[in-house]
């Protein structure tokens, strides 16, 4: 896994691709339960006979919502950057889902970092985040990422709790 040093080492990192998730299966229990979290129980998610029958995909579909709310997960396994007090994910600028997430497809995640603005003590990224699908000719979702990096407190020792101490 890639790592970072500090977050003040981020704007040599402008322009160029940070990381690159392992492969993740999105199975129908990954579907269901996000479908059970939301309330979105479209038929085109959960009920694989009719969506065999009647989808254009001839399968179940994972939500674009289901996509998107993935990208910590596959960006964390992926990425590191120490000594950072807290991250907080500010937003997003774009959004877009090209292609379609089937039941039973693997996705990985790769990002690029756009762009870098200090704001007093904090600093705000941009990155370009695609989710890819196996062998699939087009992304599951495109987005454009805000998120913002707080410096770490000056006590911190790496692998303590905020107050510097070892659990």
């Amino acid at each position: 896994m890639p790592a970072i040093a500090s977050r003040d080492d981020l704007p040599a990192w402008i322009g160029k691709q940070v990381a690159c998730s392992d492969w993740l299966e999105i199975s129908q229990r990954c579907i269901d339960a996000f479908a059970e979290a939301t309330g979105d129980k479209q038929w085109i998610h959960v009920d694989a006979a009719r969506a065999a029958r009647e989808s254009p995909y001839g399968a179940t579909v994972a939500h674009g919502y289901l996509t998107l709310a993935l990208l910590p997960r596959l960006f964390e396994s992926s990425l590191r950057i120490e000594n950072v007090g807290l991250v907080i994910n500010y937003g997003l600028d774009k959004v877009r889902f090209p292609a379609p997430v089937l039941a039973g497809q693997r996705v990985r995640g790769r990002l690029v970092l756009e762009d870098v603005v200090a704001h007093d003590a904090i600093m705000q990224v941009r990155w370009l985040a695609t989710v890819e699908i196996e062998n699939g000719a087009k992304p599951a979702c495109v987005a454009q990422l805000l998120t913002r990096y707080y410096p770490a407190p000056p006590d911190a020792v790496p692998g303590s709790d905020r107050r510097g101490k070892i659990p």
